[in-house]
């Protein structure tokens, strides 16, 4: 497995248990949704998102790293990064920004 040495990982937790959803509180946190397209991001600070609807794939900007996601992921953008969103099926998540 190649280590990328780039700061800026998405990580992906693929179904998490409904248990971690409760201890994240991840219903109380506010919803965003998305058609199919094309969406540059950049992100001023951490954002967790969990994915209600949707297939994504990121493309993380300066990176041949491509991260794809899903309906009931648990996905990590970390403060600085910038990619691009290929939305394939609309999104629906909860998301919530860290503001450390």
């Amino acid at each position: 497995m190649e280590t990328d040495t780039s700061p800026f990982t998405i990580t992906v937790e693929r179904n998490p248990p409904e248990s971690r959803l409760l201890e994240l509180g991840i219903k109380s946190w506010p919803k965003w949704g998305c058609p199919p397209g094309k969406f540059p991001l950049k992100y001023d600070a951490q954002e967790t998102c969990y994915l209600l609807r949707g297939k994504v794939r990121a493309y993380v900007k300066g990176s041949s790293e491509c991260v794809e996601f899903g309906a009931r992921d648990l996905v990590v953008f970390p403060r600085g990064l910038s990619c691009t969103w290929d939305v394939s099926v609309a999104v629906d998540k909860h998301y919530k920004f860290d503001s450390s």
